[in-house]
């Protein structure tokens, strides 16, 4: 992880013990925005207050979000971000929003990809003695290339998938969703392919 300078950190997102999970894990200071609501239980705003959470009120829409990362980046912060926008229900990869790419192509900040794996085996109230295992694998952190002209939405699609095949990499493949088959293997172009091998896909079953 950079020791310093602007950072976006970006995960993959099963449970609302993952921002608490990362705090720990990651050497260095990090802040994420999470809904206001969570601050209204004691509980919620225990929590919130204790991973270093920001508010945001998503009735306003993401632009709020985005003005406070750009000042946070400005500052040499390290922003944590979850792609995906919110918990997966599935527990695997949901196709990811754009605003992380736009982030990075705008301050040039470099990414480092995060995969959690087991977080959403036991509730928060659990986390100080969750009597279950979980993990966390941190990627190599990266940097979009450079591009002259206008964010375009290809453009911002193109550097969400970057994004999302680097975290899918490091977690399990039950784990990787919407973007599993874009880490197997594929078959080389010109290759022979042996017909024992398609019996299954061309048969059918009674």
């Amino acid at each position: 992880m950079p020791p310093f300078g602007p950072l976006l950190v970006a995960s993959n997102h099963l449970s609302l013990n993952d921002a608490g999970t990362l705090v720990v894990a990651l050497p260095r200071p990090i802040v994420f925005l999470a809904k206001k609501e969570l601050w209204n239980t004691a509980l919620g705003r225990f929590y919130c207050n204790a991973v270093g959470a920001v508010p945001l009120d998503r009735q306003r829409g993401g632009g709020e979000a985005l003005r406070y990362a750009l000042e946070a980046l400005e500052r040499d912060e390290a922003i944590l971000m979850f792609p995906e926008g919110g918990i997966s229900q599935t527990g695997q990869l949901r196709q990811a929003r754009t605003g992380l790419a736009w982030l990075a192509l705008k301050t040039q900040a470099p990414i480092l990809p995060v995969g959690i794996a087991g977080s959403e085996k036991f509730p928060p109230w659990r986390m100080p003695v969750p009597l279950a295992s979980w993990q966390v694998n941190i990627g190599t952190p990266f940097t979009p290339p450079r591009v002259d002209g206008p964010i375009t939405k290809p453009l911002l699609n193109s550097v969400t998938d970057m994004v999302m095949q680097r975290i899918a990499a490091l977690i399990p493949e039950s784990y990787r969703g919407e973007y599993t088959d874009a880490l197997r293997p594929r078959q080389p172009v010109g290759s022979v392919v042996d017909p024992a091998d398609t019996a299954d896909d061309t048969v059918e079953g009674n």
